[in-house]
């Protein structure tokens, strides 16, 4: 098994002063680069390691937040051959998260310590500008940097592509937008320098897009399965059953997840400010400081609609983004109250028990 020095996938001067002012020298410095089901697959300096967390980490942990995720730094010690402990999270650079499916006032980490993602879409199918704007938003509510690449350009006509593409950039300004071809490569030289030694890159996307076959085209093998688009429902399959990280020959690290057809928006106060820059500036001119810029008088942004300004799609969109994210807040503080009265329950039945 080939080894690589820490700073090959990643790990930098403000992770070793925290690695020595946390007393944890006498632990091995590991990447998490594969998660399933709470098994984890660490890279270091020695090789690959299948590992678990210890029990008082699990016990403390408050959320799922408080365990590994992909890209996380770890303290971890050797307990057999290949196999490891993980004792400790070092703090996250940045952390991607959407609100998780189907489950009530919580988030789901998608990965941690990006630098950059790609968001793919493919041209062919369910080509979406709001499901990009989106992973934008959840991208700058993590301060992470995003590149648009659009996708399967080998399956549409030249014309087709620049409409596309100007329909991109008219409502997203300041992304650069990559037209790409996992067939035929086309396009991969505008990708290939934008993907930079020790830098961490995550694949955003649907499923179906192309995001394993442009992992398996960068990484030089077939690394991830891929599967053909149903014709019948034009829908990619979910292939990609867990996330996991590589190292490329270029040294740059990409991270592959699963295909996510929902992308619920958590937290995304700021990463939607940035998103919808426009709207946020123009808000500032509103009659009224609490203006939802729905229907009331004197709202700038409304104007700007009306007159074409702002995009009626993107206006939209944003609509549907913010309610989202008041929605979220309102049920987190809804679950923050009954968890606090949960606990005062406890203690008062503890109290009543010491009594007798």
């Amino acid at each position: 098994m080939s080894t690589m020095s820490l700073e090959e996938f990643g790990y930098d001067q403000h992770l070793e002063a925290h690695r020595k002012s946390n007393q944890l020298d006498s632990f091995l410095v590991g990447r998490v680069i594969s998660e399933h089901k709470e098994r984890y697959i660490v890279k270091t300096e020695h090789g690959d390691f299948e590992a678990e967390i210890v029990g008082n980490l699990r016990f403390a942990a408050n959320s799922r937040f408080d365990f590994p995720a992909i890209g996380d730094w770890v303290a971890i010690s050797e307990y057999d051959e290949g196999k490891a402990l993980i004792h400790a999270i070092y703090p996250r650079k940045t952390i991607i998260e959407r609100q998780a499916v189907g489950k009530f006032a919580e988030k789901q980490i998608i990965a941690t310590n990006i630098d950059y993602a790609f968001i793919v879409q493919a041209v062919d199918r369910d080509f979406n500008i709001n499901r990009i704007e989106r992973y934008l938003t959840i991208c700058h509510t993590s301060k992470v940097k995003p590149i648009i690449l659009l996708n399967k350009i080998d399956l549409i006509e030249d014309t087709q592509l620049d409409a596309l593409i100007k329909m991109t950039q008219a409502r997203i300004e300041q992304v650069p937008v990559i037209a790409i071809s996992n067939e035929n490569r086309k396009g991969y030289d505008a990708l290939l320098p934008l993907i930079l030694k020790g830098k961490t890159y995550c694949l955003l996307g649907s499923s179906g897009v192309g995001k394993s076959s442009l992992l398996n085209n960068l990484s030089g093998a077939e690394i991830m399965e891929t599967d053909v688009i149903g014709e019948s429902s034009n829908r990619g399959k979910h292939v990609t059953t867990h996330r996991q990280m590589i190292v490329l020959e270029n040294g740059g690290i990409l991270i592959d997840n699963p295909g996510m057809r929902e992308v619920g928006i958590a937290d995304a106060g700021a990463g939607l400010e940035i998103t919808f820059d426009t709207i946020q500036q123009l808000s500032q001119h509103c009659k009224f400081k609490d203006c939802k810029h729905i229907q009331e008088k004197g709202c700038a942004v409304l104007e700007a609609v009306a007159n074409g300004e702002i995009d009626e799609d993107s206006y939209q969109n944003f609509l549907k983004m913010e309610k989202e994210q008041s929605h979220f807040e309102m049920t987190l503080v809804e679950k923050r109250k009954k968890d606090k009265s949960f606990g005062k329950m406890v203690k008062n039945m503890k109290k009543h028990h010491r009594k007798y």
